[in-house]
């Protein structure tokens, strides 16, 4: 019934004209103004972050890689998932009477979340696996990741997961929960989604460089289209094709 509820609110396009729920599209506002920093965050870093790599600074921790690899992700996944964020927060704007409504802060916190514990991941892999220009030092290695993942441009997990992510209506929908525990959950399942999505592409970092801006920009891109454009979901396939006959030619070197 509340999944019912939700669904039929994400149809409406009516907020009620009182002061309490001007308030709530202001807060819609601020939010998008958060998302918006939290990517200028992201890129100004990664900017910085490519100027100290390239005057051949050591290696940092595995503490500042998380860091780095946490921040990237703000910069290179939240334009896509911004759709999903002020989604939610347009349902708590239309239904400002709910208590049982958390605020899109929770949800997006819980997103983020998600991506943490890849950078998690991320950041171990890094430390063992690259060179000083962070990059793979192996080029059958390269080959290797390039093959891989696009072969995981046609699995079912791919498609699965692109799906959730090109439709957050019918996300929210599905899997509604009430209270800041339903949004932070909300929250961490579409990052799931996310992660399921395009870890194979955030993979391919090691292959161009974690700090190529060039390459970061490009990937970003490819993301972006997958999730936002009217043929993403037959993009990704294109996208397949492209990396699994780049891999062959980089075997075959």
């Amino acid at each position: 019934m509340v999944s019912l509820r939700i669904s039929t609110f994400l149809a409406m396009d009516l907020f009620a004209p009182d002061l309490i729920a001007r308030v709530f599209r202001h807060e819609r506002r601020l939010l998008a103004s958060a998302v918006l920093l939290l990517c200028v965050l992201g890129w100004t870093f990664l900017l910085r972050s490519e100027q100290m790599s390239s005057m051949g600074s050591m290696s940092p921790p595995l503490t500042a890689l998380i860091g780095m690899w946490w921040l990237m992700m703000f910069a290179m996944m939240l334009p896509s998932a911004t759709p999903a964020v002020l989604l939610y927060a347009r349902v708590q704007c239309a239904r400002h009477d709910n208590a049982a409504l958390a605020p899109p802060w929770m949800f997006l916190s819980g997103y983020l979340l998600s991506w943490l514990l890849f950078s998690i991941a991320a950041a171990a892999a890094q430390s063992v696996l690259t060179d000083s220009s962070m990059a793979l030092r192996s080029q059958a290695a390269r080959a290797a990741m390039l093959l891989a993942a696009g072969v995981y441009e046609f699995s079912p997990m791919k498609t699965a997961c692109l799906s959730q992510c090109r439709s957050p209506g019918q996300f929210i929908s599905r899997h509604w929960r009430a209270h800041w525990t339903g949004a932070v959950r909300l929250g961490v399942i579409h990052g799931a989604y996310c992660v399921g999505c395009c870890w194979m592409l955030m993979a391919l970092l090691f292959v161009g460089g974690v700090m190529n801006m060039l390459w970061v920009i490009a990937l970003t891109a490819l993301v972006a289209s997958e999730k936002l454009l009217p043929g993403g979901s037959l993009l990704h396939k294109v996208y397949g094709v492209g990396l699994i006959s780049w891999g062959a030619c980089e075997a075959l070197a």
